[in-house]
């Protein structure tokens, strides 16, 4: 008897294990695995810069994964998978599902479509521990605030299923005719600016288990006060691997959970908390990514100052926590989660920018950039969101650095023409006498700039800004 033969679509799923649809699709037959990188559909949210160098790197793991039996493409899948279903005979196609709106879309269509050509189609949640219309408030409608979102809609709700193993005994297949290699996608750049980020990471399934492992090990065990000081290792750095699906929110939930409830791990569970709360503001608010959830914000006086943005996206504003947190992104791909608080905080609040004109850096940049997390991380901080940060909360970059980075150490591994300066001054050069930043081989608008704006004159510009906002 001829075993069925199915295709499973790999997205953001890029693993083996807990990998839902993989699993069902392992019971259902061979499987012909395939990845489409698909600019068309994403059409202005196709992927940045730094993802796609991952993705490269992402997809040669899962390939090695797969004996070389994944099958890549580029284009439209509702034109690719149709033609491989009628070439390889194939009865069904399995797929994790993913949440923008516009792969929410493509894959209704793709579905609908498949089914009429007779081919079957099951889908899973393979990228989320309550997928957003599973959690809602008693009248219906979505929270707009995260902790009852958390507390009353979470963890109220049937607890996250647990992980699935990888599926035995697998016969993948390949599709020999039209598949291109990894390097035909030219995912990776053209100038080698990515060549330091690999000596920061490692990419695919077993670098992201490796990397839970070390942060249970290690991270978690001061995570909720460790986790703000950008210098100390109590972060768990999954957040790339968790975009791309190399690891699964269930895998990273029920890992921290066999520790035991304290304040570390629950506070590390509320984070991955707030990736769903992220997910379901996306989903009932399809226009996230440029458009005020706060209609009064429509009216804001964004100024427009070419000059201090890419200031601010070069690292040279010459305020130090600031410009260590830009560069720490441009040159490994990420950036610690306080940091993020503290440049957003700085570009909105202080330089008066648009919130997405930073959203869109961090798009091109961020090797975890997430359509989800992006757009509501950047509501947060300039105060148009869900749950957002209060107009009159701007960050101080000098008494942040202070307070998280107390010995300099970040900053002096970011900014290198400052570690000289003693820490007193490292915050705020242009506060250090003469004698002191010259004895340091400090000269500033030489050697590192005087800052593009002076911090408390445009906090108080800010606040009037955001004070005129009516409603």
């Amino acid at each position: 008897m001829t075993k069925l033969k199915v295709i499973h679509w790999f997205r953001q799923d890029l693993r083996l294990s807990d990998n839902p649809a993989l699993y069902e699709a392992a019971i259902n037959g061979d499987i012909l695995p395939v990845y489409i990188l698909d600019d068309i559909n994403a059409k202005e949210y196709k992927m940045g810069g730094a993802s796609r160098f991952w993705l490269h790197y992402s997809l040669t793991s899962l390939n090695q994964s797969l004996g070389g039996k994944l099958s890549i493409y580029c284009g439209d899948p509702s034109q690719i998978l149709p033609d491989l279903c009628s070439r390889h005979n194939i009865s069904k196609v399995f797929w994790n599902r993913c949440y923008e709106p516009w792969r929410i879309a493509r894959d209704k269509q793709i579905k609908e479509h498949l089914k009429s050509l007779g081919v079957d189609v099951e889908s899973h949640n393979g990228s989320l521990l309550w997928e957003p219309w599973t959690i809602s408030k008693n009248d219906g409608t979505p929270y707009k605030v995260f902790t009852p979102f958390y507390r009353k809609g979470c963890l109220s709700a049937p607890y996250p299923r647990n992980p699935l193993r990888e599926p035995d005994n697998v016969n993948f297949i390949r599709d020999d005719t039209g598949t291109l290699a990894i390097d035909d996608l030219q995912l990776l750049p053209t100038i080698a600016w990515d060549k330091k980020m690999l000596g920061y990471w490692g990419f695919g399934e077993a670098a992201a288990k490796d990397y839970l492992i070390r942060f249970l090990e290690s991270g978690v065990i001061d995570y909720k006060e460790g986790r703000n000081y950008p210098a100390k290792k109590f972060v768990s750095r999954l957040s790339p691997y968790l975009h791309f699906g190399e690891i699964s929110p269930n895998q990273a939930w029920y890992a921290i959970k066999q520790l035991g409830d304290n304040i570390n791990t629950d506070h590390f569970c509320s984070e991955l908390g707030w990736r769903e709360f992220s997910y379901s503001q996306l989903y009932y608010n399809p226009e996230l990514p440029k458009k005020n959830l706060q209609a009064k914000f429509d009216a804001f006086p964004w100024q427009e100052n070419d000059e201090k943005l890419l200031a601010w996206q070069k690292g040279l504003t010459g305020i130090p926590m600031v410009d260590a947190g830009m560069r720490e992104l441009w040159e490994t791909g990420y950036m610690h989660n306080r940091v993020r608080m503290i440049v957003g905080s700085f570009l909105v609040k202080n330089l008066l920018l648009d919130w997405r004109l930073g959203e869109r850096w961090f798009w091109d940049c961020l090797l975890d950039a997430d359509l989800a997390n992006n757009s509501a991380s950047w509501q947060w901080v300039a105060g148009c969101g869900a749950d957002a940060a209060p107009y009159f909360r701007i960050f101080n970059p000098v008494t942040q650095g202070a307070k998280f980075d107390p010995d300099g150490e970040y900053i002096r591994h970011y900014l290198p023409e400052l570690k000289n300066l003693p820490t007193r001054y490292l915050f705020s050069p242009w506060e250090a006498p003469a004698a002191i930043l010259a004895n340091a081989g400090v000269e500033l608008g030489v050697n590192y700039p005087n800052p593009i704006v002076d911090l408390s004159l445009s906090r108080e510009e800010a606040l009037a800004a955001f004070a005129s906002l009516k409603g």
